[in-house]
């Protein structure tokens, strides 16, 4: 084998690994060794890592030794990745979600994406930080935060924003300390870390990829999706993530819907036809400069072809999410998750949840618990909960996504890469795909008293089962622009386009 200079990780492609792997460049053992070289020397600074795989260099081994006697088993054979705190890992990782409560809580089986995931030859890295509970456990706790891993920072500058409860996620793929990683979300927690941190997210339909093994919130809204540095990467994961499960009937309804190949979608071309709408009233609350940064956006997709309408208006734009329904989610699929933990963990429910953290206060209530007690106090009854759910989806389907994009012809909407703008694609569980749209330095300094520019990302949104076309418009626009900048760790690492292999 002819080693590469471990450099050559940075900002290397699934395509490009693979390759190199291929042809003995590199093997994914070595892979596997920059990676943890990499998070040794730089995510001290991120803390964007919960823990690392003590296996992942054997199962990297295994790997290698059986691409040389049986070949590769696809695009994700010994691909390094990270996978998400709440995603249940049959093997030496813990499943915590963040909370010391389950920092010693081992799952009996894989997730179906773990499952999904491991066949498909990834080698887990390890667990990634994330908000606490996905972010459901305190009003008044930050983006980021968990009492096992503490605060994850922003790699772009310590004191940007990292959004959304797959901030680890985001942060490591941002900082080039695995291959790509899998977050989830329920609204905003994968597209709005991707939009912080220059890297691409898709949240996919519910129910185009199994929840099953995962730590949830809402069974109407969760979703398990791919970030990634490129949007061919989070493409070739997302094939490798959908399909029927058993064990969550939401995916029943994707039954001839999903794709295993999302590789077919890039197409670039495919700006010249699209039809692209505004909501501006997503833009108002905007500064100067992401406003900027949207508006360059825009000009890009009108430069490639597509015909924008601008502006154009959702009719609940300004409705009042009430949060029974979440909360009662909440209660009752959190509940049932605890329930099948082993006696060696101390919680087996909400209520036991909150107790716990009263008498270990010191180190679980940094930031309280406001919300998980307003959603143990929950007294909604399930008739309540089914009528109100059936009231949102009513006011959103009427509405919202379908009804804009059906009266103007659209493809799909162009919103900023924040939360606010999400929330009723999250309501009808609809995708969205985050893409790098540019850098804003607004307020913004770092240690060294020197401006940083924060990475903003606009987010594509569509009806339905619509990943093939949010995919085409988001790579195109990609394409387009190459906004991604890895950022300048520790002062260490200049700025780098991809790798190819033909760079080896």
């Amino acid at each position: 084998m002819v080693y590469i200079d471990k450099d050559w990780i940075r900002e290397a492609d699934i395509k490009s690994m693979q390759k190199a792997m291929e042809t003995g460049h590199t093997s994914s053992e070595e892979l596997v060794g920059i990676y943890l070289e990499r998070i040794r020397e730089y995510d001290p600074e991120i803390n964007s890592i919960l823990e690392i795989n003590p296996d992942a260099i054997e199962l990297a081994r295994a790997l290698d030794a059986e691409r040389r006697e049986r070949g590769s088993r696809g695009p994700l054979h010994g691909i390094p990745m990270l996978l998400k705190d709440n995603i249940n890992t049959n093997d030496r990782m813990h499943t915590s979600a963040g909370s010391v409560a389950l920092a010693e809580s081992f799952a009996g089986a894989d997730a179906f994406v773990s499952a999904k995931l491991r066949a498909a030859g990834v080698v887990f890295l390890g667990k990634t930080n994330m908000t606490e509970w996905s972010n459901f456990m305190s009003s008044s706790m930050p983006a980021g935060y968990s009492s096992r891993g503490g605060q994850v920072l922003n790699p772009y500058g310590a004191d940007l924003f990292v959004s959304g409860s797959s901030s680890g996620s985001a942060a490591a793929v941002a900082a080039n300390l695995g291959a790509a990683s899998i977050g989830t979300e329920t609204a905003g927690s994968i597209v709005g870390p991707a939009a912080q941190h220059s890297v691409v997210g898709i949240k996919p339909t519910v129910g185009l990829v199994s929840r099953a093994g995962i730590i949830p919130i809402s069974r109407s809204q969760d979703t398990p999706g791919p970030i990634a540095r490129t949007v061919a990467d989070a493409a070739i994961i997302l094939g490798a993530l959908t399909g029927g499960d058993e064990n969550d009937p939401a995916t029943l309804a994707s039954a001839n819907r999903f794709h295993r190949d999302y590789e077919p979608f890039l197409d670039a071309s495919f700006l010249k036809q699209a039809r692209i709408g505004i909501p501006r009233h997503y833009y108002k609350q905007l500064d100067e400069e992401r406003l900027s940064i949207m508006e360059a956006a825009i000009a890009v997709l009108k430069s490639e072809g597509a015909t924008v309408i601008d502006p154009v208006t959702l009719h609940i734009e300004e409705h009042n999410w009430n949060n029974d329904v979440i909360t009662y989610e909440f209660k009752t699929g959190l509940n049932d998750y605890l329930s099948q933990l082993s006696d060696e963990v101390p919680v087996h429910s909400l209520k036991q949840l909150i107790e716990y953290n009263v008498n270990h206060a010191d180190a679980a209530l940094k930031y309280g618990q406001d919300t998980l007690i307003m959603s143990n106090e929950n007294t909604l009854t399930e008739q309540d909960y089914l009528l109100k759910k059936q009231q949102y989806s009513q006011a959103a389907n009427t509405n919202g996504i379908d009804y804009v994009l059906d009266t103007y012809q659209l493809d799909a909407l162009m919103l900023p890469g924040d939360v606010d703008g999400m929330y009723i694609a999250a309501r009808l569980g609809y995708p969205l795909i985050s893409v790098p749209a540019g850098y804003s330095s607004v307020g913004v300094i770092d240690s060294d008293g020197d401006s940083t520019k924060g990475p903003f990302g606009a987010v594509f949104s569509g009806k339905a089962y619509s990943e093939p076309t949010l995919i085409k418009i988001a790579y195109g626009f990609e394409q387009a622009t190459q906004h991604r900048i890895q950022p300048n760790l520790k002062g260490k690492e200049p700025s780098a386009g991809r790798t190819a292999i033909t760079d080896v």
